[in-house]
């Protein structure tokens, strides 16, 4: 799991690769965020050696991973997938297979989309609450008891409570998995209108100089509402324990 396509390209095929090594391997598995179209090269490149390839994009960070609740989705030959599904089951509490070929792909760049439109839309309600009166910590409460409550919003309650901005996923990473979806939606004829503006916020807020965690989208939010944002310094748990 790497950042980009091209990494996965440099770890696979460049000078010092894998596939340089003089023996390939049976399997390779892939977890990085990267488009449809790279995956597919990547695997034709692979299969001409002989090599069957998994692409399996998780769900989660290092705190997730160590919660014991990252997930996986994976698609690419059933077979590999049978022979690699254990080592999945060891590091995820969900392992889902979505078929062959680069759907599970698809599923992550959905998945991202997702994860832009609702922290976007999740910092604008906790800004509404906090000019209106509440604090903060005590409207996501509220939320995450609710049926709209989610492990991504208490996730970050403590984050949006305190500003606390430590990185568990940059703006730039999430600017490029929110272009690779609106690239699917055209090339697929599906209109992503919230997805648009959502990659206009997170492209107004790297404009701005935020380089920390995707989350300080509430700091740009709190600005463009004349809101004045202070640390609300409270203890609150992350859902993950």
């Amino acid at each position: 799991m790497v950042s980009a396509g091209k990494d996965v390209k440099e770890v696979l095929f460049g000078p010092n690769g894998v596939m340089s090594q003089g023996k390939a391997p049976k399997i390779v598995v892939d977890s990085t965020s990267i488009s449809i179209e790279e995956s597919a090269e990547i695997r034709a490149k692979l299969a001409a050696k002989g090599v069957k390839f998994l692409a399996a994009p998780v769900s989660g960070n290092a705190k997730v991973i160590n919660a014991g609740k990252l997930t996986v989705v994976a698609s690419g030959p059933k077979d590999a997938f049978d022979a690699v599904n254990p080592y999945f089951a060891a590091i995820g509490r969900g392992v889902t297979y979505v078929g062959d070929g680069e759907l599970s792909r698809i599923a992550k760049i959905c998945h991202n989309v997702m994860l832009g439109v609702v922290i976007q839309n999740l910092c604008e309600i906790t800004v509404l609450a906090q000019k209106a009166g509440m604090q903060r910590h005590a409207f996501l409460d509220f939320l995450n008891n609710s049926v709209m409550g989610s492990m991504f919003t208490r996730y970050k309650t403590p984050a949006l409570s305190n500003l606390d901005f430590h990185v568990t996923f940059t703006p730039e990473l999430l600017r490029k998995d929110l272009d690779l979806g609106l690239g699917a939606g055209r090339e697929l004829g599906v209109p992503m209108p919230t997805t648009s503006v959502a990659r206009d916020r997170v492209q107004t807020l790297i404009g701005h100089g935020y380089d920390q965690d995707f989350s300080q989208l509430l700091l740009l939010q709190a600005k463009a509402s004349g809101v004045e944002l202070k640390s609300e310094n409270v203890n609150v748990g992350d859902g993950l324990a």
